[in-house]
C-alpha cells in the first residue's frame, strides 16, 4: 500500500477541464491560420468567458461547512520517482479560481483595443497564464504544484517583456529572477520532503506529519519552513521582496497588471496558507511576529510610498504592497477569524486593485501617460469615468458595504485576539490608504482642466462601461453578501489551523517517531491506513 493510495477519490475530470479549457483555446488559436485580429479577439473572449461559467461549476461540488477536498483527481503519472496526477479543491481554492477565471475575460475585453501587435500571441499568452494559475490553486501534489508555478512564469514574462511599455525588458528579467530565486529554495524544500517521505502527495504529507509517522527536527523544520516561506514572501510581495513588483506593475500591459495584482499575488498567500502553517506549524509559531512586524512594515510602507507617488499606476501598484500585508497579517496571527479576513481579503484586494489598474489603463489609452500632473478636472469631459474610478478608490479604501471593508475588518478583529498592538498598527494603514486614494482622485479628477489635452477626452465606451459595471457589481455584492464567501471558506481555515496541531508531541509517555524515508517499508506505510483513515 503505497502513501498516495490514502488520498485515492474519484471526483470525474471536472477539474482537469478547468484547468486545461484555456490551453485548448489558445492551441486552436495558434493552428487556426486566421490574421483577423477581431475573430481571434472573439473566440479568445469565447474560451475565456465559457472558461468562467465552467468554474462556477466547481461550487456545487464544495459543500458548505467542508473543511475537506472535493473533486479530488488521482491518476499515476510519472512511475519513478513515483510522481501522482492528483487534483482538490476545498473552500479556500475554491474563490481563487473563480477569481481567476473572472479576470481573465475581463482582461481580454480591456485588451480589445489597445494590443495592436502580435494580437493572437498576446491573446495566446493570457490563455496560457490562466492555465498555470488555475493550476497552482487545485495541486495537491508538491511536484505538479511547483510545475503550474514554472508554467505561470513563461506568458507572464512575455506579456511584460513583449506588450510592456519603455522599460519591458528590465521588468520582465526582474520579475523573473526574483521569482526562481524563490522557486530554488522551494524545490530544494520540496525534494527533501520526497526524501524523507517517499511521496510527494500533499495529503498524505500533512497526514504523516499530523500522526507522528513522519518528525522534523527544530532545524531541518525551520529550514524547510525558510525555504517555503521565501519563495511565497516573494511572490506577494511582502516587504522587503517587494521590489520587483511596481516595475512590473509600471511596464505590464494593463491586461497583464490586472492579473498579476488579482491572482498572481495571491498565490504566494495561497502557499503560505496551504504549505507553510500545515507542514510547519512549530516554525509557523516561532516567525509569526516577526512575519507579523515585516506585514506591517510593509502596510505602513506601501501607503506611505504610495502617498507621494506621481505615478498614478506605481501607486496602485504600492498600494497592493499595502494590501497584501493585512493578508500576511491576517494569516500569521494564526485565528480563525483574522484567516477568513486574509481569504477575502485576498479575493476584494483581487477585485478592487484588478479595477483600479482597468481605470488607470483606460486613462492611459486615451492621454499615453502614467503622470498624475498631466491629468486634473477629468470629471468635466468623462464623468462617467470618474464615477466609477471613485466607486472603485471607495471599496479600495475600506467602505463599509463595500468588498475592501470586510477583509481588513475581520484581519483586525482576528489579529486583535491575539495582540492589540499589532491591530492599532496595521489599522494606521487604512487611515493611509484613504489619504492617498483620495488626494490621488482630487488631482486627477477634479480643479480646473489645466491641460488642453484634457478637454476632449472620450468617455467610458459601452464596452468600458460594461467591464466597470461587471467589477462595480461584484464589489458591491462581495460587500454586502460577504456570508456566501466566508461560509464556504470558515470550516476550511479551521481545518487548516487544525492540522497545526502534532497530537503526539503532547503525549509524553509516547517515544518521539523517526521520519519515514524513501524506501520506507509497506507495512509501516500499510498500517498508517489504521492510525489515519482513508479519507
Amino acid at each position: 500500500m503505497t502513501p498516495a493510495t490514502l488520498h485515492f477519490v474519484s471526483g470525474g475530470h471536472l477539474l482537469t477541464v478547468v484547468i486545461f479549457f484555456p490551453a485548448l483555446g489558445a492551441l486552436a488559436l495558434l493552428i487556426l491560420r486566421s490574421e483577423d485580429h477581431e475573430w481571434i479577439r472573439r473566440v479568445s473572449f469565447t474560451v475565456a468567458a465559457a472558461e468562467f461559467v465552467l468554474s462556477l461549476l466547481l461550487i456545487p461540488g464544495v459543500p458548505l461547512g467542508s473543511g475537506t477536498y472535493h473533486l479530488e483527481e488521482f491518476h499515476p503519472w510519472i512511475a519513478s520517482p513515483p510522481i501522482q496526477y492528483h487534483l482538490g479543491v476545498d473552500g479556500i481554492s475554491l474563490f481563487l479560481v473563480i477569481l481567476t477565471t473572472f479576470l481573465t475575460p475581463i482582461s481580454i475585453l480591456a485588451s480589445w483595443t489597445s494590443i495592436h501587435a502580435r494580437v493572437k500571441e498576446f491573446f495566446v499568452m493570457l490563455l496560457l497564464l490562466e492555465v498555470g494559475i488555475v493550476g497552482v490553486f487545485l495541486s495537491l501534489n508538491l511536484f505538479l504544484f511547483f510545475l503550474f508555478w514554472e508554467v505561470m512564469l513563461i506568458p507572464m514574462y512575455f506579456l511584460i517583456g513583449i506588450w510592456g511599455h519603455e522599460r519591458r525588458i528590465y521588468a520582465a528579467v526582474k520579475f523573473v529572477l526574483y521569482t526562481m530565486a524563490g522557486s530554488i529554495l522551494m524545490l530544494v524544500g520540496i525534494l527533501w520532503l520526497y526524501n524523507a517521505t517517499g511521496t510527494f502527495d500533499l495529503p498524505t504529507i500533512q497526514q504523516m506529519l499530523q500522526g507522528g509517522l513522519l518528525a522534523l527536527s527544530p532545524r531541518a523544520e525551520t529550514l524547510l519552513f525558510l525555504a517555503f516561506f521565501v519563495a511565497f514572501a516573494i511572490k506577494v510581495p511582502l516587504f522587503p521582496f517587494h521590489t520587483w513588483l511596481p516595475d512590473a506593475h509600471v511596464e505590464a500591459p494593463t491586461a497583464g497588471s490586472v492579473i498579476l495584482a488579482g491572482v498572481l499575488l495571491k498565490m504566494g498567500t495561497y502557499g503560505m496558507i496551504r504549505f507553510c502553517l500545515p507542514l510547519f506549524p512549530d516554525a509557523s509559531r516561532r516567525y509569526a511576529p516577526a512575519i507579523a512586524v515585516l506585514a506591517i512594515i510593509g502596510i505602513i510602507y506601501g501607503a506611505l510610498v504610495a502617498l507621494v507617488q506621481p505615478n498614478l499606476k506605481k501607486l496602485v501598484a504600492y498600494s497592493s504592497v499595502s494590501h497584501l500585508g493585512f493578508v500576511v497579517l491576517g494569516i500569521f496571527a494564526l485565528q480563525n477569524i483574522s484567516m477568513q479576513g486574509a481569504v477575502f481579503q485576498m479575493l476584494a484586494h483581487g477585485i478592487s486593485t484588478g479595477a483600479l489598474f482597468l481605470l488607470v489603463g483606460m486613462l492611459y489609452d486615451r492621454r499615453h501617460t502614467f503622470e498624475i500632473d498631466d491629468y486634473g478636472g477629468l470629471a468635466t469631459p468623462m464623468p462617467r469615468l470618474a464615477a466609477f474610478f471613485l466607486f472603485v478608490a471607495l471599496s479600495s479604501l475600506g467602505l463599509p458595504m463595500l468588498n475592501g471593508f470586510v477583509g481588513e475588518y475581520l484581519v483586525l478583529l482576528g489579529t486583535y485576539q491575539v495582540h492589540w498592538k499589532w491591530t492599532a498598527w496595521a489599522a494606521t494603514g487604512v487611515i493611509l490608504s484613504a489619504c492617498y486614494l483620495l488626494w490621488s482622485y482630487q488631482r486627477v479628477f477634479f480643479g480646473e482642466v489645466t491641460n488642453d489635452k484634457n478637454r476632449a477626452l472620450a468617455d467610458a465606451s459601452a464596452r468600458e462601461r460594461w467591464i466597470l459595471a461587471s467589477m462595480a457589481v461584484v464589489i458591491l455584492w462581495m460587500g454586502i453578501g460577504s456570508p456566501f464567501f466566508t461560509r464556504r471558506f470558515a470550516t476550511s481555515c479551521q481545518t487548516v489551523l487544525d492540522q497545526m496541531q502534532r497530537p503526539w508531541a503532547y503525549e509524553a509517555a509516547a517515544p518521539r517517531p523517526t521520519a519515514a524515508g524513501p524506501h520506507a517499508s509497506s507495512s509501516a506505510l500499510g498500517s498508517s491506513l489504521e492510525r489515519f483513515g482513508s479519507r
